[in-house]
């Protein structure tokens, strides 16, 4: 019998980053970071109670990601993003998703399909009690898992990064609107139509959620390029 090898450990301070890079994720995915603005490490520390070395680490992984970049001796700028890069990343997501969610529905056992109630449901639970972080954790997890039971990891790791990318603006005040909640309902309706068998309905409500959250994003950035002249006032 061969003995196995140690495995790596992972250090706290590699955990606290991962745990700071998710926090700074989901900040920018809500709005609460606002692109062009730029932001220093040790006040982000303050802010999470942290040091500033755990806050560097997980910016700089953010911006491998290219959500924020390095402002030399300030420190980091949230990455604004284009209307096309918004229709660029709502396309490729339509490529990919909408077909697989056909082809989930046909393979899918309704036993793993009956497992994403749970996710559709905290989704609708979070958007009503208006959780962002809840709601974005249990978005994200709805969609990668349903992706994953297609059986290709590495489209859920490119659906995953896409996610990442095409970051929410002005979520807060959408969900101040109320507008959250009928986008976290169509999880359900989806899961329904997958679980009734029909592809092709399922499918048209796939495209349908990826069309309203573009237009949620849309929504936003009209939102926060009327707040740009108001922020830049209050910070001379």
């Amino acid at each position: 019998m061969t003995e196995s090898k140690p495995r790596p450990l992972i250090s706290v301070q590699e955990r606290l980053r991962d745990q700071v890079a998710h926090a700074l994720r989901a900040a920018l995915i809500s709005g609460e970071l606002r692109p062009g603005v730029v932001y220093s490490a040790p006040a982000l520390a303050a802010d999470f109670g942290v040091s500033a070395t755990p806050v560097r680490e997980a910016m700089l992984d953010l911006a491998r990601e290219g959500l924020v970049e390095a402002v030399r001796n300030k420190g980091f700028r949230v990455t604004e993003m284009t209307e096309r890069d918004l229709d660029d990343y709502t396309e490729i997501r339509a490529l990919i998703e909408v077909p697989t969610v056909g082809r989930v529905t046909r393979t899918a056992t309704p036993q793993q399909l009956e497992a994403l109630r749970s996710d559709a449901e905290a989704i609708v639970a979070a958007a009503r009690r208006h959780d962002l972080i809840a709601y974005l954790e249990a978005d994200r997890h709805f969609h990668l898992t349903l992706l994953g039971l297609a059986g290709n990891a590495r489209l859920v790791e490119v659906v995953g990064d896409l996610r990442k990318r095409s970051r929410l603006y002005g979520l807060t005040r959408l969900d101040q609107r109320g507008e959250l909640v009928s986008s976290a309902e169509e999880h359900l309706e989806l899961l329904d139509l997958m679980l009734a068998g029909d592809a092709e309905a399922a499918e048209a409500c796939m495209a349908r959620h990826l069309g309203h959250v573009r237009s949620l994003w849309a929504e936003g950035r009209e939102e926060l390029e009327e707040e740009k002249p108001a922020l830049r006032l209050g910070m001379r």
